[in-house]
C-alpha cells in the first residue's frame, strides 16, 4: 500500500518550465517525481472530448492517478430549483470528462446553507444527490463530496459523512486546510488529530474507504468566517503542518491520495510532502 502525491492544476513551475497545454502536465508530474493529478474544472469545464482524451492517455502513459475537480457554480442545496437541478447536468458532464481523463474520483463541494438552516440545505443536497444517481452514468467514478471551509458551507466532516452514507458511490473528500480554516486554526498539530479523521471515516463508512481517502491539502488564512485563501508551505502563520499527516499515514499503512492546492506551487509542496513520506517510510 503506498500513498500518491500530485498537485491540483498547473503550478507557476509548470509555466515556468515553458508548458502551456495540459497534456504535458502528466508527464510534467512524473518527472518532478509525482504520481497523481486533479483535473481543475472549477471555473467550468471548457476543454473538449479530444483534449480530455489526450490528456488522459498521457495519463496512463506516465503511471499518473487522475481525479477531477467539478465546477464550483455547482450547488447541491441550492433554494432555487432550477439551479440545483441543473447541478445534475454539471455532474454528467463532469462524469464524462473524468471518464475520458481515466479518474477515479470527482470532486463535488457540498452546497451553501448561508440563507437556510443547514437542516434544510442538508435535505435539498441529499434530494440533489439521490435524484443524481437516478439520471447520470457513474462509469464506476467515485462522487466525492468535499469538505468545507467556509462557515456558511455545507461540509463540515459530520454533514460529509452523512450525505455519503446516501449511496456507496458517494465518498468524502477531506480538504484538511478547509478544516482548519473552519474552526479558525489549531485543528491538526500531532498525527492524532489526522488520525481522529480517519478513524472517524473508517467507523462512518467502514476502513477501505478511510484507507484509501481522497484528500486535499494546503495552508489557508482564515477570519472569523471560516476560508479566506490559499497560502504557499512557506507561510507560517496559518497552517496546518503536513508532516504530522504524513506522519500518520505511514504510521498506519494508509493509502491516500493528496492533492495539494497551495497558491502557485502546488507541484513544489506536493513534491515537499512526498519527499517526506519517502523518508519516513524507510
Amino acid at each position: 500500500m503506498s500513498a500518491y502525491f500530485g498537485p491540483g492544476g498547473n503550478s507557476d513551475a509548470f509555466r515556468l518550465a515553458g508548458f502551456k497545454s495540459t497534456i504535458d502536465a502528466p508527464a510534467f508530474v512524473k518527472n518532478i517525481g509525482l504520481d497523481a493529478y486533479e483535473y481543475e474544472a472549477g471555473n467550468g469545464l471548457s476543454a473538449s472530448p479530444a483534449m480530455l482524451s489526450a490528456v488522459g492517455k498521457a495519463a496512463k502513459e506516465a503511471g499518473v492517478k487522475m481525479s477531477f475537480h467539478t465546477p464550483y457554480f455547482i450547488s447541491l442545496s441550492g433554494i432555487v430549483e432550477e439551479k440545483r437541478l441543473n447541478s445534475i447536468r454539471y455532474i454528467r458532464e463532469s462524469l464524462d470528462a473524468a471518464h475520458l481523463l481515466g479518474a477515479d474520483t470527482i470532486v463535488i463541494h457540498s452546497g451553501s446553507a448561508a440563507k437556510i438552516t443547514r437542516d434544510e440545505a442538508m435535505r435539498l443536497a441529499a434530494d440533489t444527490l439521490v435524484r443524481t444517481l437516478s439520471e447520470v452514468e457513474t462509469y464506476g467514478i467515485k462522487l466525492g463530496l468535499e469538505t468545507m471551509g467556509k462557515k456558511n458551507q455545507l461540509g463540515t466532516l459530520d454533514e460529509v459523512l452523512e450525505l455519503c452514507r446516501i449511496d456507496s458511490s458517494f465518498v468524502p473528500v477531506v480538504d484538511f486546510g478547509h478544516l482548519n480554516a473552519r474552526d479558525l486554526g489549531g485543528v491538526f498539530v500531532s498525527a492524532d488529530d489526522y488520525l481522529r479523521v480517519f478513524d472517524k471515516i473508517d467507523r462512518a463508512l467502514g476502513a477501505d474507504v478511510a484507507e484509501n481517502l481522497h484528500c486535499h491539502f494546503s495552508k489557508i488564512e482564515w477570519t472569523a468566517q471560516g476560508e479566506k485563501r490559499h497560502l504557499t508551505f512557506e507561510d507560517y502563520e496559518y497552517g496546518p503542518d503536513f508532516e504530522p499527516l504524513v506522519d500518520a499515514i505511514v504510521k498506519n499503512n494508509l493509502s491516500p491520495t493528496i492533492i495539494c492546492e497551495s497558491a502557485g506551487s502546488q507541484s513544489d509542496d506536493a513534491l515537499m510532502m512526498k519527499k517526506y513520506y519517502l523518508e519516513r517510510l524507510k
